[in-house]
């Protein structure tokens, strides 16, 4: 995975979610060597107080820092800061995002084209039922659970057994890597729509238009994956100091 800067152009501005600022505060506080690398983080009950948040939100931004690659958690002792900048290469689950990504960029895209050609109409009624409840569904968790599943849908609809295993291999960190979008780079009505590019294309039998949308949907989590780990910015900024929007 190239985590160079992107030639996509920057997103619209949203509201960030009180995770979001949370973890805003505590990455800038890290970054700019206000805990450095060795200290041991305030405990959540004094954090929330400082923050002002609930301790759900708190370890949610906690969890995310770790995933980036900035603090470690140590059973009975606390979390502690191991690096003053996000790693380029963020892990999920088992695997890291570039080899994650490499394997999906080699699997899923032509398993999309088989699917096309291959789904039956059995497949196309889990899938669409499925992404039906996945643009209903408000809660993250629920919608990150289904967001694995129709990659494993696509990949069922193939009818390979080999490409089904792949995917359950790879699942968790799928579901890992797409909870982590979404907390942080708001991708979940983007990918629903990337998702039902998909379902149509699988609908119309049509392979290279399906090929064509998985490339586009993986290239678009790449996106967002690097503008998670590199973000462009000229200053750090504070929600929670300099009276930043959140929701």
């Amino acid at each position: 995975m190239n985590l160079s800067d992107s030639q996509t152009p920057p997103p619209v501005p949203r509201r960030i979610s009180a995770m979001e600022a949370v973890l805003a505060h505590l990455r800038g506080a890290i970054e700019r060597g206000d805990y450095a690398v060795g200290d041991k983080l305030p405990s959540e009950a004094e954090l929330c107080r400082r923050l002002e948040v609930s301790r759900p939100v708190l370890r949610e931004a906690l969890r995310a820092l770790q995933t980036m690659g900035l603090t470690a958690s140590r059973t009975g002792k606390g979390t502690f800061v191991v690096s003053t900048g996000p790693a380029e290469d963020p892990t999920f689950g088992d695997y890291t995002a570039s080899d994650l990504l490499e394997v999906r960029h080699h699997v899923e895209i032509p398993v999309a084209g088989y699917a096309a050609l291959r789904r039956t109409p059995e497949d196309l009624d889990r899938l669409t039922h499925l992404l039906d409840r996945m643009e209903q569904e408000t809660d993250t968790t629920a919608w990150v659970a289904m967001d694995s599943l129709f990659h494993l849908t696509v990949a069922q609809a193939a009818q390979n057994p080999v490409f089904r295993r792949v995917i359950e291999e790879i699942r968790d960190a799928l579901a890992h890597q797409s909870a982590f979008l979404n907390d942080l780079g708001g991708r979940r009505e983007q990918s629903n729509r990337e998702h039902r590019a998909i379902v149509e294309a699988l609908v119309d039998r049509s392979e290279q238009d399906a090929i064509d949308a998985m490339t586009h949907h993986l290239e678009r989590v790449e996106t967002t994956l690097t503008a998670i780990v590199r973000p462009h910015r000229t200053a750090p900024t504070d929600p929670l100091t300099e009276g930043g929007e959140q929701e």
